[in-house]
């Protein structure tokens, strides 16, 4: 590992004593509607003072292929199995999925929403109802 991966997931690991402690399911959620309130906070900042600013300055599209690289990243080491790696991939994609939602006008009660929906719905029950592509 590269000294400054090593470092930046000896970082992530250290965190906030909140951080290091497990999440309740809600907690996490919460943990997620908090980011995307931040990152709406964003939309019309200076992109020279905003990571968030400057990537929905870019437009959907490129956000949307910022996106796809952070996902091909995520995979990469749930492949490789290099767990560090893969919460510091996984805490990107989720960021940029978010920032996606705000550009795109997704509510985060929305995808919520329809996962309440599925709750305790066979994935493949589910997957049959829709229609065919």
């Amino acid at each position: 590992m590269a000294k400054r991966q090593k470092k930046k997931a000896t970082k992530a690991r250290k965190g906030s004593k909140k951080a290091l402690r497990e999440l309740a399911p809600d907690e996490a959620l919460h943990m997620l509607d908090r980011l995307y309130a931040t990152i709406e906070s964003r939309k019309g900042a200076d992109p020279q003072t905003s990571y968030t600013a400057r990537l929905m300055a870019r437009g959907r599209e490129k956000l949307a292929q910022k996106l796809g690289e952070e996902a091909t990243e995520t995979v990469i080491e749930a492949i490789k199995g290099d767990a560090d790696k893969l919460v510091l991939e996984s805490a990107d994609l989720l960021y940029h999925l978010l920032a996606l939602w705000a550009t795109v006008g997704v509510k985060p009660d929305q995808v919520w929403a329809e996962l309440a929906r599925r709750e305790g719905v066979s994935g493949l029950a589910e997957k049959a109802k829709r229609p065919a592509a």
